[in-house]
């Protein structure tokens, strides 16, 4: 039934700065954007008075593409629980990148803290059909958990 991933949503506090840190600082490039009002999103996301700004970006490699949404109203709340990678839910994203310690390092110069240095994970717990997987976390400007990788 499922035929692939269409998008995936962050809901961001300022629309401009993720636009920018996505865009900027990890390589996605900006595809379009839109307004949503009224009935017809107020139907979709189950709230009132909806008054939201989207941007949708792309990585250098194609899609499913990131929907970057900011409520204007109703205001939402940030939990810091879910910037931590053991909260129930849907937890981080992982970009696959050519060079680990060259993007950790950009994310580094760029006032990014990483959650720690690039790990491998051993090959005696998993090695995917893509090699042997090098990665790390660190958080976008609103908390949202995120993850570099690199297979070799």
């Amino acid at each position: 039934m499922i035929l692939s991933i269409d998008h995936i949503n962050f809901v961001v506090s300022d629309l401009e700065r993720s636009v920018r840190f996505y865009t900027e600082l990890l390589g996605f490039h900006e595809s379009k954007r839109a307004h949503l009002e009224g009935e017809w999103i107020e139907k979709i996301v189950g709230l009132k008075r909806v008054v939201a700004d989207v941007a949708f970006i792309v990585a250098p490699a194609g899609e499913p593409r990131i929907e970057l949404l900011c409520y204007k109203t109703p205001e939402g709340e940030s939990i810091p629980a879910n910037s931590l990678a053991n909260t129930v839910g849907i937890r981080h994203i992982a970009f696959r990148v050519d060079d680990i310690h060259a993007s950790a390092k950009k994310l580094r110069d760029a006032g990014v803290k990483l959650l720690g240095d690039p790990v491998i994970v051993p090959e005696t717990v998993v090695t995917h059909d893509a090699g042997h997987k090098m990665l790390c976390y660190f958080h976008d400007p609103d908390g949202i958990l995120l993850e570099i990788t690199e297979y070799k």
